[in-house]
């Protein structure tokens, strides 16, 4: 992983070739570098650090959301990097509100289809140019998002050989 001091300088070279509001901050925590990039310029910079920059990062390993409520912007989308050359991983962290989308990448990285699926069907947030924004782990018709923070705790009722008469059943 690159260390404080490079990251630092991929943030000045990605604000050098795609302006200063690319960037948003910078973290190095535990030995993770993490570039924080403002939403709407999320494929330009995935699109530099993957091919244009000079520590290129040709591969998106891995696509995920995290719920901060009850922080604003709520939501994080996280992008894992990884040089095949080097052997080093860059995070690149997003944050956007409840509703606001996010530009798709699978056109870019087919590999995050599914990933980003995953993020609609237990997030919500939406991505649109997606070829496939439809649920992936959950049922079509299951209302909510169940890795929201404030999605109830309990979920449904689970059907046991002693509450079997209790409950409906899926075919009722």
């Amino acid at each position: 992983m690159p260390d404080a001091t490079g990251l630092e300088l991929i943030a000045q070279g990605v604000r050098e070739k795609l302006g200063d509001e690319t960037v948003v901050g910078t973290h190095f925590v535990d030995g993770y570098a993490t570039l924080e990039v403002a939403p709407s310029a999320i494929r330009d910079a995935l699109t530099f650090l993957c091919g244009e920059s000079v520590d290129s990062f040709d591969r998106v390993m891995s696509v995920h959301g995290n719920d901060y409520w009850p922080e604003e912007p709520r939501f994080g989308i996280h992008y894992e990097l990884l040089s095949m050359e080097r052997l080093d991983r860059l995070h690149l962290k997003l944050r956007v509100r409840d509703g606001e989308p996010v530009a798709t990448i699978t056109d870019l990285f087919p590999t995050a289809n599914f990933q980003e699926r995953e993020i609609y069907d237990m997030f919500g947030v939406v991505f649109p140019g997606h070829p496939d924004m439809t649920r992936i782990l959950m049922p079509e018709d299951y209302e909510g998002y169940p890795q929201r923070r404030d999605f109830p705790m309990g979920g449904e009722p689970v059907l046991f050989t002693f509450n079997e008469h209790k409950l409906p059943r899926w075919y009722e």
